[in-house]
């Protein structure tokens, strides 16, 4: 395992240095270090249990890339998860809803804190909306497939899997569910509710499109010799994905802390090790020796997305989103281990 994390680690090590030069060079203050040190490890250990069911959603993929793909998405992810989603993602829901660059949104986010935060969470319903609606495709579509064959929770995915011979059934549950929340809200949050939701919708139909015609085409040359590859289509969609799960995790870092640098420091740490760990379920096969995980994976998935689609009503704490992400997987886990042994016995 250590060989799969010491690259993890070594990033943690500078990371954590690098927040505490910078809150020493803010306030000189020992103690203020320690804390920005503290409160980084803290939103590091809040992404990774958040994360364990993005880590094996991305494997499953993974799986299916050539070897110069998965090292693009270990190399050319990591930094889009790093700095794209910790830092640039912020700065542009910032400056998209005070109307001002990305460059004023970051000076604001050292200057005035507590404002950049305010603006920041006052962006959570339309975010959640998009980023929930995307995963909710993604879990559908999991479930509602013909060609499924093997279920865990026989009840509920038989029926998944007999009523997709339907077309558009995806698409026809998605919109009654955001529909139907939405109906429940103030008229004058519908339209922030309904319209990025729709986006979300239309960029996963979009992407997932692209990626299957990658995979379909007849190319002429090999896939490993252009860019229009498979694997490109692949990691496109992982890296929406990825941006899908960490949107709530992002802005729920706001309560903790108002410092961008430590959301940022602290939350790309757990973006290293989710790496980690994806790349470890792949090389060592985990998802075939344990046969329901992918299965858990997506109900973590799904419970996710309804969590953000539904947090208008009432906020669910971050650590009770990951804590129910875990005892999915672990129960997932356990069921593949008892139905192994039943079937050794």
């Amino acid at each position: 395992m250590y060989k799969y994390i010491k690259g993890s680690l070594l990033f943690t090590v500078c990371a954590l240095i690098g927040v505490m030069v910078f809150e020493w060079t803010q306030t000189h203050s020992t103690s203020a270090m320690l804390s920005a040190c503290m409160t980084a490890l803290i939103l590091a250990v809040l992404e990774i249990s958040l994360s364990f069911d993005n880590a094996v959603v991305n494997a499953t993929v993974i799986r299916k890339m050539d070897e110069l793909w998965k090292r693009r998405f270990l190399t050319w992810g990591i930094l889009i998860a790093v700095f794209g989603m910790r830092l640039v993602f912020p700065l542009i829901i910032v400056a998209v809803v005070a109307h001002i660059n990305p460059i004023d949104a970051f000076m604001l986010s050292i200057q005035n804190p507590s404002e950049y935060a305010k603006l920041m969470t006052s962006s959570h319903l339309t975010v959640s909306s998009f980023g929930g609606m995307f995963l909710y495709m993604v879990f559908l579509h999991f479930f509602i497939n013909e060609d499924k064959e093997d279920h865990w929770v026989t009840f509920i995915e038989k029926p998944l899997v007999v009523v997709s011979q339907y077309k558009g059934i995806e698409i026809v549950t998605a919109l009654i569910t955001l529909l139907s929340i939405a109906s429940l809200m103030e008229s004058a949050d519908q339209i922030k509710f309904i319209v990025p939701g729709l986006w979300g919708m239309i960029t996963y139909m979009i992407v997932h499109s692209f990626s299957e015609w990658l995979e379909n085409r007849d190319l002429v040359n090999s896939a490993q010799s252009t860019m229009m590859s498979a694997g490109f289509g692949m990691f496109l969609y992982l890296e929406i994905l990825d941006a899908s799960f960490s949107f709530d995790g992002v802005i729920g870092a706001f309560a903790i802390t108002q410092s961008l640098v430590q959301i940022m420091i602290g939350l790309s740490i757990g973006a290293f090790f989710v790496r980690s760990l994806t790349l470890y379920l792949v090389e060592k096969e985990t998802l075939s020796q344990i046969r329901f995980l992918e299965h858990g994976a997506f109900y973590a998935l799904g419970a996710l997305s309804l969590m953000m689609l539904l947090d208008y009503f009432f906020h669910i704490p971050e650590w009770m989103t990951g804590l129910t992400g875990a005892v999915i997987l672990g129960l997932s886990i356990l069921w593949s281990l008892y139905i192994d042994r039943d079937n050794r016995a």
